[in-house]
Formats: C-alpha cells, structure tokens, sequence
C-alpha cells in the first residue's frame, strides 16, 4: 500500500477526528476511514463525545448506512483501536468481527489500559501497519498521548505578533494586532479549552475576560490566573464574572492566610496555593494540578483538564517555555510592523546570546486567517 495513500486516508480521518475537539476530553480525539486499497471511501467516523462509540465502530455504521460492505476492507485510524472493555466494547473486536483485513494506524496507543488493540488484530490474521506519513494524523492525538506520557496537560500558549515580532507598542497598546477573524478564531480555542490561563500583568494591563463569546461553546473553560502576590483587583472582569464561569488564582503557599486570599474566595474566586521557586508560583507544579492523565487507570473518573491554553505577555509565556511546560505555540501573524526596538516580544526567555541555543519549534499547520497567517509549532524538549 502507498504512503500516497496512506497519507490522503490518514489525512481525512484526521478531519474527521477533530470534530469531537471539546467533547470527547479525557478520551483522545480520533478519526477512522473504511475503504478499499485503490482508494474509494466507503464509511467515515469520529468519536463524537466521552461515552459514546468511538470512530471505529461510527465508521462501521457509516459503511452500513451507505450500503457498503466492510468485509475485505481497509481502515485508517488516526490512534491505535482500544482493547478493553470500558464505556464501550473494544475497538479491535469490532473491526475483526466486520471482517477488516487491513488496518493502518498513526500512532500506538501508550495507555496502559485501552492498549494492545494491535496484538490483538495481529493475532485475529488482520494486517496492520504504523506509519507516521500523516502529520495530521500524528498530531490530533497528540494532548492524549503527551498527557500519559508527561503526567500533565497539553499546553498551548497563543499570541498575535506583527511581521516583526512585536506583540504590542512600547506603551503596551495591541489592540488590535490581530484581525477580527482570527479573534473570532481564538474564541474558537478557548470554546474546547478546559484551562485559560494568564497572568496577573496581563490582567492589569487589559483586564481580560477570557471567555468564548460568539462562537459554539463546548466546554467552560477554568479561567486562572498566575499570580504570585495576589494582586488580582476585586474589580477586575474576572473576579466580576465568576458567574459566567470558574475563576481560579493561583499564588504561592505563603499567601494562604492573607486578607487578598479571603477577599478573593469571598467573591467567588478558587484558591490554589503551591509551592514558591524563586519567589514565585512553581509553575510545574500549578500545571500539573490541573490534570494528569497518568495518574488515573479509570479514565472515566477524571474531571480535570487535558488542554491549557495560555494568552500571556512574555514574563509567563516565557517562564512556562524555560520550564518545558510548552507543548504548542499558536502564532498569528499580523501583516503590519511596529518598528521599535523597545516593543515586547512574544517570550522572555533569557536567550545565552548563541543562536545555538535558540528554542526549537517544528511547524506542523500553516493557514490564512483573514489578513493575517496562522502558524501552528509543536515544541522540541518539552516535559
């Protein structure tokens, strides 16, 4: 079978699994095509929600419902077919039964529980093939399998830059760098977010909201603040909004009995207190609250978060990237250019001056966005 091929099933099924972004957490998103080797579709599917069938079994019924016959076939799955019994039946069981005689998978499933779906089709005389040819593919389970692996949630952090690189003037004015389609596109991403999280210089210089608005919302997402001093105003929109969705403020363990702390949870606000490191929030450690896919066998118990998305200045953003907390950068590209010098950039990462040492992204997804481009990094080194 040719890569050719492979790649443009793999490619689809990977559409096809992004449509339960939002819904389907703390399950992977995954995407499956049934077809022939010369390459006629026969049934596609995704999991659509956390529960439900998973893509396997939604393209079997697809194939079903257009009058075709799996029996001889080939499917495409973005991760490794399940083989446990959990909220479903095993995925394998269901593509051996159907008669499948191929399967090709994107990536193996590195849960201790959900799998051995490979093993088990070899076993029932179905061929399989890993190939990593589709980098779509590769990529929609990534926050799933890097979540198991790291014991922490998949972080993004996004921010709108000029050509130059500059995220605001040097008085700090940015709005709006970037256009009103890719806000709306940011809105987006918080709408299948289970964390937002920011800084406390962020909320004191635009006094964000953080909230989806105008868009589909599939998730409420937690919005938190990093905030090492409790210097969140009481007034602020967030803390005024703690009924449009949960606000949480993350300090360090010393600033647990203040009066800042009780004037914040009076209102509403959540409290976590970690440890300091370096006179500031430990910011491993405020991440790794929020969810730990490992921690759990019974995936079904969880209810903490699988993806944080980041819209902070340079302090945090860079702090979470010198940390290896930085699993995807979102970068919208606004064509206009500052020309200062003085402007902010996107991360302060206390650079050593060799371009050695630069931070390594590797570009997985490049689109227009209105006037602007949207560049999509997976980062190198992070954990």
């Amino acid at each position: 079978m040719s890569d050719a091929l492979n790649k443009r099933m793999l490619d689809l099924a990977a559409r096809c699994a992004a449509r339960g972004a939002g819904r389907v957490e703390p399950n992977p998103m995954v995407g499956c095509v049934i077809g022939s080797d010369a390459g006629e579709v026969c049934g596609v599917g995704h999991h659509r929600q956390f529960g439900g069938a998973h893509a396997e079994v939604e393209a079997l019924r697809n194939v079903t419902a257009n009058g075709r016959d799996a029996r001889g076939g080939t499917a495409w799955v973005t991760l490794e077919p399940c083989a446990h019994f959990g909220k479903t039946p095993p995925c394998a069981d269901a593509l051996i039964a159907a008669g499948i005689r191929r399967v090709v998978i994107a990536r193996r499933d590195p849960h201790g529980v959900s799998a051995g779906g490979i093993e088990k089709l070899l076993a029932a005389g179905v061929a399989v093939e890993v190939t990593g040819v589709s980098a779509a593919a590769v990529a929609v389970s990534e926050a799933f399998v890097r979540g198991i692996e790291r014991g922490r949630p998949f972080v993004t952090v996004k921010w709108a830059q000029t050509v130059d690189g500059r995220i605001a003037t040097r008085t700090g004015d940015s709005k709006w760098i970037s256009c009103e389609r890719s806000r709306r596109r940011v809105h987006r991403m918080r709408a299948v977010s289970d964390v937002v999280m920011t800084g406390i210089g962020t909320v004191l210089a635009d006094d964000p909201l953080l909230t989806a608005r105008g868009v589909p919302v599939r998730k409420v997402a937690k919005r938190v603040v990093i905030d090492s001093g409790l210097r969140l105003p009481l007034d602020s929109a967030l803390v005024r909004s703690v009924d449009r969705g949960p606000v949480w403020v993350v300090s360090v363990n010393e600033m647990a009995e203040s009066p800042e702390a009780d004037a914040l949870e009076e209102r509403g606000v959540e409290m976590l207190f970690v440890p300091a490191k370096e006179g500031r929030v430990d910011l491993r450690a405020a991440v790794e609250f929020f969810g730990a896919l490992s921690q759990l066998e019974d995936m079904s118990a969880r209810d903490d978060a699988t993806h944080v998305m980041v819209e902070a200045g340079p302090g945090l953003a860079g702090a979470l990237m010198r940390e290896g907390l930085v699993d995807r950068c979102v970068v919208f590209v606004a064509p206009m250019m500052v020309g200062d010098d003085a402007a902010p950039g996107a991360m302060a990462l206390g650079a050593s001056g060799m371009i050695g040492d630069a931070q390594q992204l590797a570009l997985i997804d490049q689109r227009r966005c209105g006037a602007d481009v949207m560049l999509t990094y997976s980062v190198t080194g992070s954990r």
